[in-house]
């Protein structure tokens, strides 16, 4: 266990993905306080740890006290992150978490992928 100490306050925060990400826990979001989290990794590993990792924000957001919109941006489509998207929604809004999503494409070097632009 990490020593108790004051949140750290960021502007971006990538989630880890692989095994790494099983290591995000409601104690990591308590403690890393972030404006946008971006949820990269789409790869099998990532959908076992996705769920826990989504309700791990929910709860250590809960116990900020601050009210401070957080956006969540996921790199990949997911079927884990649309099931927690429905049933969380009414929680997300109550913590000021939005979810941003991206119909936008970019094109480089003959592939195309989804994007978002995040501003400060």
């Amino acid at each position: 266990a990490a020593p108790q100490g004051p949140p750290v306050y960021v502007d971006l925060a990538y989630l880890p993905g692989s095994w790494s990400a099983r290591t995000v826990d409601e104690e990591f979001f308590r403690r890393i306080r972030s404006l946008c989290y971006v949820v990269s990794g789409d790869d099998h590993l990532k959908e076992g740890v996705l769920r826990p990792l989504l309700d791990a924000l929910l709860t250590g957001k809960h116990q900020w006290g601050l009210d401070i919109q957080v956006t969540l941006i996921p790199t990949f489509d997911s079927l884990v992150m649309h099931e927690w998207y429905q049933e969380t929604h009414e929680r997300q809004q109550e913590l000021g978490i939005t979810v941003l999503g991206s119909n936008s494409t970019v094109a480089m070097q003959d592939e195309t992928f989804p994007a978002c632009k995040v501003e400060f």
